[in-house]
């Protein structure tokens, strides 16, 4: 996903997996050794543990964003932050375990009673429901509600902006029209998912999808009652099924979100959740500076979306000891980079695009994207170290070396019949300032090997029509395409298949930008479809991921990461992995106001 999200992932219901957390890709870390320290706040604290452990109640949650919701319509949702909100008062069969480090990637029972009950031929999924759910107004929680809340995501024409994966895996051909125009709603709707009564769901695959359940554990899998659904409306004011509501009023697009206290939300029957403040609110600000000087001062607890303090805010945070203290730099759950397209000579061939790779400045890079610190790792391959699959130390153009390898850049420009250099166009969006200082960066060290780079700058907005579009890649000559990408649902799948299965590759807002077209690859993501053993997935993941640097189509830049400070009065703050920010339902307040 490109500007939305950030789940990282579990394999498999309550699975503990051997994965890296979001914590900058160090192995040594105690996040990726799946231990968790917890205590007083320090810089980085709570990537490694939980800041300020308390179960003290009370008092309001102050969050400010620079960006306002996309929608509070769970089905409608997609931005990273709204989908951690979302946590607050949409309940799923399945969510992310509140925890942080390695145990954030697990998978685990909220509304459904355990883990589902799974076919032998893994076609069938039934699920028993706990007893005594009910949503805010009091009325019970039932199988149907969730059916009917999974089956608005059919309803794209009124309900549009959110995900549409759950139709690609349950319609089977069935073309639902969605519950708006289903003409018989009583009867079936959608047939791959029934009912059998009101604590029993059933989910029917037509062929064995190993991601299943990171569907489920979506905002827009949640339950919705038929008879308060008010369509395109609904997000004004949703039902809850968590311990936190949404009154009437409380979303003022633009200004301001509030939330209370959910009556009927029984603490006993929520695994996950603690409740501890009495309000949340959020309030939307045009000004990022202004925004960091409060969180600074402490009149704001938090920056909701968790995208980094500005230049100014940085450089005192970090010269300030104390400030520092309250502050950490996670990954983000991004891969920043350059896609080198086949499309377009000479870099169709091979060693042209490994010369590329190889005269880029690893270094300059990092520091056009903000440095070690506010802009990440360099980047070595095209896994992110929070998905199943990745190996950090995984680095075939020995990137971490941080400097141009210009003698192995000129033997790939003789091995390519272009010895003397050729000239590339590098296509950048002119709304992304890190973006344009990244071709610049790359643009100077390209010079260096005689591979003389124009820039192009487009207009952001038109991404889908522009670098986008294999046809006009190719029209305007773009070899080099500046981008960045974040998982949807965070598999190996959920992040790379949409960068390099040729059976990704539309006509507008393709992201396979070097458009590969390697059958392997195709048919590995098929067979990682099929297997539902997280550790097997996650090591056909690695093989993709190994196939995709062998051909040298990307040239990653750096694992993004984001400088963000946190009230020193906040109490069970930690960065959770599968969301790549600070998990918002679990903060409290030590002095409870």
């Amino acid at each position: 996903m490109v500007s939305k999200t950030r789940v990282v992932a579990a394999a498999g219901l309550a699975v503990a997996l051997g994965l890296t957390a979001a914590c900058g890709g160090t192995a040594d870390s105690d996040s990726d050794k799946g231990t968790t320290t917890t205590g007083a706040s320090g810089y980085n604290a709570a990537i490694t543990g939980v800041v300020n452990p308390s179960d003290k109640k009370g008092g309001t949650l102050n969050l400010m964003s620079a960006q306002d919701v996309d929608s509070m319509d769970p089905a409608r949702a997609y931005y990273a932050f709204v989908w951690n909100l979302n946590r607050l008062y949409t309940r799923k069969l399945v969510d992310y375990a509140a925890a942080p480090g390695k145990d954030g990637l697990k998978l685990v029972p909220d509304l459904a009673t355990a883990e589902p009950e799974i076919s032998a031929d893994k076609l069938t999924y039934t699920f028993k429901l706990r007893s005594g759910l009910k949503f805010d107004d009091g009325a019970p929680i039932t199988s149907k509600d969730i059916k009917y809340g999974i089956e608005r995501v059919w309803a794209a024409d009124v309900i549009s902006g959110g995900p549409v994966y759950l139709p690609g895996v349950l319609d089977q051909g069935q073309n639902y029209p969605g519950p708006y125009k289903d003409t018989d709603p009583d009867k079936l709707g959608l047939k791959s998912v029934t009912t059998p009564d009101d604590t029993t769901i059933v989910f029917k695959l037509a062929k064995p999808f190993s991601d299943f359940l990171y569907l489920l554990a979506m905002p827009g899998s949640g339950p919705v009652p038929k008879a308060r659904d008010t369509g395109a409306q609904y997000g004004s004011a949703p039902a809850s099924s968590g311990p936190y509501m949404l009154k009437a009023g409380a979303v003022v697009p633009g200004k301001s979100v509030s939330f209370v206290r959910n009556p009927n939300w029984d603490q006993a029957s929520d695994p996950i959740r603690k409740a501890l403040p009495d309000a949340i609110n959020l309030t939307i600000t045009t000004n990022a500076d202004d925004m960091d000087k409060r969180l600074i001062d402490g009149t704001v607890d938090l920056d909701a979306g968790q995208t980094g303090v500005q230049t100014q805010a940085r450089t005192q945070i970090l010269q300030d000891e104390k400030l520092k203290a309250n502050s950490d730099a996670p990954t983000t759950g991004f891969l920043r980079y350059a896609g080198l397209a086949t499309s377009v000579a000479p870099l169709d061939k091979i060693d042209c695009r490994k010369a590329v790779i190889y005269a880029a400045d690893p270094t300059s890079l990092q520091t056009a994207r903000g440095g070690p610190i506010a802009g990440g790792d360099i980047g070595t391959n095209m896994l992110p170290p929070n998905i199943a699959g990745a190996d950090p130390s995984y680095d075939p153009f020995n990137r971490l070396q941080g400097k141009p390898q210009l003698d192995k850049a000129k033997e790939a420009l003789t091995a390519c019949g272009m010895p003397n250099g050729f000239d590339v166009t590098i296509a950048v969006r002119n709304n992304k300032p890190a973006e344009v200082k990244s071709a610049e960066a790359l643009q100077a060290a390209l010079k260096a090997a005689n591979i003389n780079a124009k820039i192009d700058q487009y207009d952001g907005a038109q991404q889908a029509s522009i670098t986008g579009s294999p046809d006009n890649v190719k029209k305007k000559g773009y070899g080099i395409i500046i981008g960045g990408w974040g998982a949807d649902y965070p598999t190996g799948a959920g992040f790379m298949q949409p960068l390099s299965d040729s059976r990704f590759i539309p006509k507008n807002g393709n992201y396979n930008l070097p458009e590969i077209k390697d059958p392997a690859i195709d048919a590995l993501y098929d067979q990682a479809a099929g297997e539902t053993d997280p550790v097997k997935a996650a090591d056909i993941y690695k093989q993709i991921n190994q196939k995709i640097m062998e051909g040298a189509y990307y040239l990653p830049f750096v694992v993004d990461k984001a400088l963000n400070y946190r009230n020193p009065r906040l109490t069970n703050v930690y960065e959770h992995s599968a969301l790549s920010m600070i998990d918002f339902q679990a903060i409290g307040l030590s002095d409870g106001k």
